[in-house]
């Protein structure tokens, strides 16, 4: 849904440009933005001393609005601007000219007393790094311990990067207009702008490929049972076990596949590793193969299949993978089945299709995408190259997980949860996504509600979380969604 579309600087140029030729004046949005960013301070904080940084483009324009709409509400508010007030031009100008208070000049001594600091110096388009003044500062008002209260992004953060040029100041919350940026979603500079708030300003929608994961993008998808389904038609997943010391995290993956959904569940084990898999599992079923042959024949009739999970990082791993590509099963291939084919990424790429799932986390990434996440400006950027040369769904895990898809299509999600970060928890994602396939869902759209539904899962049990506690919570991740309203 466009709600939940992310636009980079250029496209969010374009919607402001379009807005003004459709015969809105750009003085009009300038008045909105400032109206949106002095409701979310009112809305959060009480009235307290105030600066206004406001720098010589738009952006220190809206800032001007928000000094006079506050002060109109009674709040002592003073504006410190970058520059000379003669030199303002265009929107900027005018709007400081409805400011009818002392303007004095940005430098460190400006901050004073004042609790609540507003950054109004640089937006997004900024493409240089903050010159000494203003980043001294902005760096004062950070560690001042006053409310920072930032106007598209905090002063020195690259809208379309992600990261700051230099420095740039950690806000407690940033009110950007129409639609977020890249910077407000991926790290850092998500961590950067605090509480991010969205405020509509009246522009139209701009068509684009990138969104931030939300179930309003693809709850309507869900495969829901209905009456006459059984558990062949609700999706066949396997899922490829490791030797007999290490079948754990396959096991994860199998539950969560079913739990998620999937109507039929089968753990293709190695005959050493069959005792113990059989004392572990019960609704998941359990089938031997020894050779990559007997694998292609066992999988035969599965419509996902899940390697990786301590598969083991040798031949046997990657001939496995090619016999389970031979079915025609969408794969999701994590982990060991990743890193084994550090050597020639090609030769996994070449047996790999649309509907096919990698999973890899930042190191597994690098081994098979090498060098491509520092040649990249940013994550979307490699997540998005990488799915067009592996010709498949890649995700790169992490607290701001980029899905991509070949076709182009990108999501980052920002549901993430610290609690994920223990031991199995990839291997129970890998699960959910394969679950999901299994199911008949889209590949992209299955992985971008698996990481939705990991994350929420992770949420809900908090501190004390471990790996074989997210299978067991899906259920009521999913209640939630199938309520999803629309």
């Amino acid at each position: 849904m466009a709600d939940h579309d992310i636009l980079t600087v250029a496209e969010m140029t374009a919607a402001d440009r379009a807005a003004i030729e459709a015969g809105t004046p750009g003085a009009v949005l300038m008045a909105r933005a400032g109206q949106a960013v002095a409701a979310a301070i009112q809305a959060r904080w009480t009235a307290r001393d105030t600066v206004v940084l406001c720098g010589p483009g738009n952006n220190g324009g809206d800032g001007f609005v928000v000094a006079r709409l506050l002060a109109a509400a009674g709040w002592p508010v003073r504006v410190a601007l970058l520059g000379d007030r003669g030199q303002l031009k265009g929107d900027a100008a005018l709007a400081a000219a409805e400011w009818d208070g002392p303007v004095e000049a940005l430098v460190p001594r400006s901050i004073g007393d004042a609790k609540l600091v507003v950054d109004a110096v640089f937006g997004a388009g900024l493409s240089k790094r903050l010159d000494s003044i203003v980043a001294e500062t902005l760096r004062l008002a950070e560690t001042s311990g006053a409310v920072v209260v930032a106007i598209d992004l905090p002063s020195g953060l690259s809208g379309d990067l992600g990261g700051p040029l230099g420095y740039a100041p950690k806000a407690d919350l940033t009110v950007t207009f129409h639609r977020k940026k890249p910077a407000h979603v991926i790290e850092p500079g998500r961590g950067l702008c605090g509480e991010v708030v969205v405020g509509d300003i009246g522009l139209a929608p701009v068509p684009t490929s990138l969104v931030e994961n939300h179930p309003d993008n693809w709850a309507a998808k869900m495969p829901w049972p209905d009456a006459a389904s059984h558990k062949h038609a609700r999706g066949r997943l396997i899922v490829i076990s490791g030797e007999m010391w290490s079948t754990g995290a396959a096991r994860l993956a199998a539950r969560a596949g079913l739990r998620i959904g999937a109507g039929l569940v089968t753990l293709l084990s190695p005959p050493d590793a069959l005792g113990v898999n059989a004392a572990h599992s019960e609704a998941v079923m359990l089938r031997p193969f020894d050779t990559d042959l007997e694998l292609e024949t066992a999988a035969g009739h599965a419509d996902a299949a899940i390697i990786g999970p301590a598969a083991g990082v040798n031949e046997a791993t990657v001939a496995n993978l090619f016999a389970l590509a031979r079915t025609g099963a969408a794969l999701v291939v994590d982990a060991d089945a990743l890193t084994a084919f550090r050597d020639d990424p090609a030769e996994l790429f070449s047996v790999l299709d649309r509907d096919d799932v990698l999973t890899p986390h930042v190191g597994e990434f690098e081994r098979i995408f090498p060098g491509l996440l520092k040649s990249a400006p940013e994550r979307i950027s490699a997540a998005r190259q990488a799915a067009a040369k592996a010709h498949a769904v890649v995700l790169i895990k992490g607290p701001d997980t980029v899905i991509a898809a070949a076709d182009g299509r990108c999501a980052v999600n920002t549901n993430g949860s610290a609690w994920l970060a223990t031991a199995g928890s990839g291997d129970v994602l890998a699960g959910f996504i394969g679950g999901l396939i299994a199911q008949g869902m889209d590949s992209f759209e299955a992985t971008c509600a698996a990481v939705w539904i990991h994350a929420r899962a992770a949420e809900l049990h908090g501190p004390g979380l471990i790996s074989e506690d997210l299978p067991g919570l899906a259920p009521q991740v999913l209640r939630e969604l199938i309520a999803w309203p629309g």
